[in-house]
């Protein structure tokens, strides 16, 4: 954009000079009449007058041109992100809950899970990924319990990367943590500001809630949020589409359990036999950092995964 700005100023600026040339000209060919009568001198200075007002105005009306394209170019190239909350507010704003338990299908894929993908998938939403030998890891941020380092360090040892989803809170209270995410290749997800459920707001109200996360994580980290994941995993058709409308995918899951009562935290034992003996192709796993059993079992839990011939993958 800004080459074709200086291309424009250039070719006006040569328009310029090329008028203000002429103008030079016809004078200094006047100048040079010495035969010329004294009527005739005036009547040659008043056409030059008229020639100079009409090449300015030709100029002022070429710069306010010049102007307007350059403001239509600047607009053109700085789309702004809308929500069309008319043609939104059309779709069901029925509040839906999510949980992938209930029956399963001869790949222990959850029924539930992948009925709603194909009615939400529209949506840029996940339930559950293809099928395939590809799992994704993700993890809810929505407060500090000691133990996100601790995960950090087994996913580094074991080169996965995981979903993130950190509150606006989170955010601001855990920078180094935040960082950290980032910097070793995992992606941060939108977790929402005050992890409201959606269908409980306006359209408008959720869409503040979800940007004030977003935005706060580009002015901060320099870092452009593209997955949320929906509090309490609440939903409406509404909510969906607004999310998408703003640039997101939305991620759900096809696994989880009780592991998010910190003072009643599950054996590590039976935790880590149902997530291994759940395991499904295109599986996508919901554990919360605040758990110590998760932080316990993460590393033979990789392993365990693997040795089934599971991938973790990025989720992109």
């Amino acid at each position: 954009m800004k080459a074709k700005k200086t291309l424009a100023l250039s070719l006006a600026l040569a328009m310029l000079l090329a008028l203000s040339g002429c103008t030079s000209g016809g004078k200094s060919s006047s100048s040079h009449s010495s035969t010329a009568s004294s009527s005739s001198s005036k009547a040659s200075s008043s056409s030059a007058a008229s020639s100079f007002a009409g090449e300015s105005s030709i100029l002022s009306d070429l710069e306010s041109r010049l102007e307007s394209g350059l403001e239509s170019m600047d607009e053109s190239a700085s789309p702004t992100m809308s929500t069309d909350f008319a043609e939104i507010g059309a779709l069901s704003g029925e509040a839906l809950g999510w949980g992938p338990g209930g029956p399963v299908d001869s790949e222990n894929r959850s029924q539930g899970a992948i009925a709603y993908q194909e009615k939400y998938g529209k949506y840029d939403a996940y339930f559950i990924a293809p099928s395939s030998e590809k799992i994704y890891l993700t993890f809810d941020e929505g407060y500090e319990n000691g133990y996100t380092a601790d995960i950090l360090d087994t996913l580094k040892e074991k080169g996965v990367h995981a979903v993130f989803f950190v509150t606006l809170p989170y955010a601001k209270e855990q920078p180094e943590l935040v960082q950290r995410m980032i910097e070793e290749g995992h992606t941060v997800g939108n977790h929402s500001n005050k992890h409201i459920t959606y269908p409980s707001l306006s359209l408008e109200e959720a869409k503040e809630d979800l940007m004030s996360l977003h935005q706060y994580m580009l002015d901060t980290y320099q870092y452009k949020m593209t997955v949320f994941r929906f509090p309490e995993g609440n939903f409406s058709e509404q909510t969906l589409a607004m999310v998408q409308s703003c640039g997101y995918k939305s991620l759900f899951w096809s696994f989880a359990y009780k592991d998010w009562y910190v003072d009643q935290q599950p054996d590590p034992s039976d935790a880590l036999s149902s997530m291994l003996n759940k395991a499904h192709p295109g599986a996508i796993y919901l554990l919360h950092a605040v758990s110590s059993t998760n932080a316990q079992v993460l590393g033979d839990f990789i392993d365990g995964m693997r040795e089934k011939g599971y991938v973790f993958s990025d989720f992109a």
